[in-house]
């Protein structure tokens, strides 16, 4: 059980730790040093303690190593980026691809995960959309508290990141995020609150502003939100490079500045000035060295003998990758490709591995390229030609087109493919009626003018070192699809809940440039929308997208009977318990993940039509069928009132919606809470 040392415990050490330090030694400590590194005192024999990216595995950076001893495991596995581990709708994987990660960073002797991310996909075009969960918090909760328990059972700490409403890094240190009460409560802040009740022992603020300063060193987000609104106890830290004012820090609830003292600097000055108080600073001190105590960090070694568990970890991202790459489309049963016609292999990113940007960049190893991946499963079926004639593209019985996006942090990237990319991918569909794309991006693309020509599209997102493995067994059948989306796709990116987000005039860039955003004046993103984001938007609007929320294919058939509602009405401190039975109809055996909405039939406040409350994956052979059972109570049709400032569950009628997907419902019952 995690953490090894209770907080009392370690509290009560770090004040005797605390009570023989200096002032300068204080202030001094509340920096990291060497990038990734909490502060030694050697004095008092306190160690220094090293923390890592982990989206998709230990970001293992070489240019680091002058600063510490040689890392004593010379690779790391790259993972899939988490949006497709949201995609899989697996909470126990989820718990296993973080113990996986942990295990990794314990064999290098590494304390502090800097993850899991997990704000909210508010759009499409945000450059971190691959490092989170996707755009619903009562899916992204249930997978971020399996998540923490797996990586933190295993001895090192866990970062929830980046808070709060972190969700564009278009100049991401001058966006001010102005959103209300209402909209944090139901749609930001869920799986941070889920994290703390996991027992997540460190949070991360977010680079943005939130409604007019910097969440770094914000009051209202850390002390307001953070520690009081959501309970947090534990280390909270600075993303990189993201605070500007050290007596903000100190008095905001911040703990540790990273990567260094910059904004700090000279605190002891302020102390002894009167700016700051040292009640401050001793506070900041004494949560670092609780939290490290806690997991009994500074005398961690690297376990090299976790080096042999690799294996394993290779086997959790490949079926990570398996149940997480999701079928859009299968027009005419073109998958699975059987036969023995020839399949002509055409795009991008088939001799090079499509991947996230930034700190959440893996290389991985034994990395498994598209055309091995195909090349190992269907032998010589597979042609690979990179620049095909026309001709050869109207004539091939069955093409594999591949398409996609490089994603990053530091900056948005378009919706829309590059002009080029569009334009080969129309073609190509104009002249072949037997295409099958795959589509590896960290987030949604366009896809509206080629979407009804494609004979399939698959989904693969950023599926890390063996992903195409799985991809290939999908293909041919091997392995039956069952992932389903995490996020909305549109039709256009003028459907979203913000297309103008960036300021009038000015437009998306790519690569990093601080200069250009340091001489930037801050920019508001209004989040108009408040509580209606994702597929609660697109409902209330009446908008149809062109892939919905929860949406995902199988080559079997599903169906739906028996519901069953174990009461009418209930009380607000009872629970009404759902059933329903779901059948493989099919001829193979396949995955199906049963989703529950909730729809408040008459509200004060307008309310979403329906929300996600309950999802459970069923396996079923062929023929085969199971009953499923959620639980639901007061707290599943409640809604945060801003008047009474808390949540609200209004007596009233509310609708029960089963289906496999946010547009595909198949049931229906209703049940009245009464007061």
């Amino acid at each position: 059980m995690y953490p090894k040392i209770s907080f009392e415990d370690a509290s009560a050490w770090a004040e005797g730790i605390l009570s023989q330090m200096t002032l300068d030694e204080k202030c001094d400590y509340v920096g990291g040093e060497d990038i990734f590194y909490t502060k030694a005192i050697e004095r008092l024999g306190i160690k220094r303690v090293m923390m890592s990216d982990a989206t998709a595995g230990i970001h293992l950076r070489d240019r680091f190593h002058e600063f510490t001893y040689q890392n004593p495991i010379e690779k790391s596995t790259a993972f899939p980026c988490p949006l497709q581990l949201s995609a899989t709708w697996n909470p126990e994987l989820s718990q296993e691809f973080a113990k996986s990660v942990a295990e990794q960073a314990l064999a290098a002797g590494i304390g502090v995960l800097l993850g899991p991310g997990f704000n909210i996909y508010r759009h499409s075009q945000c450059g971190r959309n691959f490092e989170y969960f996707g755009e619903d918090p009562f899916l992204t909760s249930r997978m971020i508290e399996r998540y923490i328990k797996g990586a933190q059972d295993t001895g090192v700490v866990a970062t929830i990141k980046h808070f709060v409403a972190n969700n564009t890094d278009y100049f991401r240190r001058k966006s001010n995020s102005v959103v209300d009460e209402r909209a944090l409560n139901e749609i930001y802040l869920p799986a941070f609150k889920a994290g703390v009740e996991a027992g997540v022992l460190a949070a991360m603020t977010s680079y943005n502003l939130v409604n007019g300063e910097w969440a770094g060193q914000s009051e209202q987000v850390i002390k307001g939100l953070l520690r009081g609104h959501l309970g947090f106890k534990w280390l909270v830290m600075t993303d990189w490079w993201s605070v500007f004012d050290g007596a903000k820090v100190a008095k905001s609830g911040q703990d540790l500045e990273m990567p260094a003292c910059l904004a700090t600097v000279g605190l002891a000055d302020k102390v002894r000035s009167g700016e700051v108080d040292e009640a401050d600073v001793n506070r900041m001190v004494k949560s670092i060295l609780t939290t490290l105590k806690a997991m009994d960090l500074f005398d961690l070694e690297p376990r090299q003998d976790l080096v042999a568990n690799f294996p394993r970890h290779e086997a959790v991202a490949l079926q990570t990758a398996r149940e997480g790459t999701v079928l859009l489309k299968n027009d005419r049963g073109i998958l699975p490709l059987v036969g023995e016609q020839e399949i002509l292999l055409i795009g991008d990113f088939i001799t090079n591995k499509a991947h996230g940007g930034g700190s959440a960049r893996v290389d991985g190893y034994d990395t498994v390229q598209l055309l091995d991946a195909l090349k190992a499963e269907f032998g010589d079926r597979v042609v690979y030609e990179k620049a095909p004639t026309w001709e050869r593209i109207a004539a091939a019985e069955r093409l594999i087109l591949s398409v996609g996006t490089m994603d990053s942090e530091g900056w948005d990237r378009p919706f829309e493919l590059g002009e080029g990319d569009e334009r080969f991918a129309r073609k190509v569909m104009s002249l072949n009626p037997n295409v099958v794309v795959l589509v590896q991006s960290g987030s949604g693309i366009r896809m509206t003018d080629w979407n009804e020509r494609a004979a399939a599209i698959v989904y693969c997102w950023y599926n890390g070192q063996n992903g195409h493995t799985a991809v290939a067994e999908i293909l041919s059948g091997k392995t039956n699809p069952s992932g389903k989306l995490p996020m909305t796709i549109e039709r256009e990116f003028a459907d979203s809940v913000d297309p103008d987000y960036v300021p009038q005039g000015e437009h998306l860039y790519s690569s990093w440039n601080d200069q250009w955003e340091a001489a930037r004046e801050v920019y508001d993103i209004e989040y108009e929308e408040g509580v209606f984001v994702g597929y609660r938007w697109y409902d209330s609007k009446g908008i149809e997208p062109l892939y919905p929320f929860g949406h995902g294919l199988s080559y079997t058939k599903f169906e739906y009977s028996n519901l069953q509602v174990s009461k009418q009405s209930l009380a607000e401190d009872e629970e009404v318990e759902v059933s329903v039975t779901v059948r493989n109809a099919g001829e193979v055996a396949g995955s199906e993940i049963v989703q529950l909405y909730v729809r408040d039939v008459e509200s004060s406040l307008p309310r979403p039509i329906k929300e996600l409350k309950g999802f459970r994956k069923l396996q079923l052979a062929p023929g085969e069928s199971q009953s499923v059972t959620f639980a639901l109570r007061k707290a599943d049709f409640s809604f945060w009132s801003p008047e009474a400032e808390g949540w609200v569950a209004e007596a009233g009628g509310f609708e029960l919606l089963l289906g496999a997907s946010s547009r595909d419902l198949r049931l229906s019952a209703r049940v009245a809470l009464v007061g």
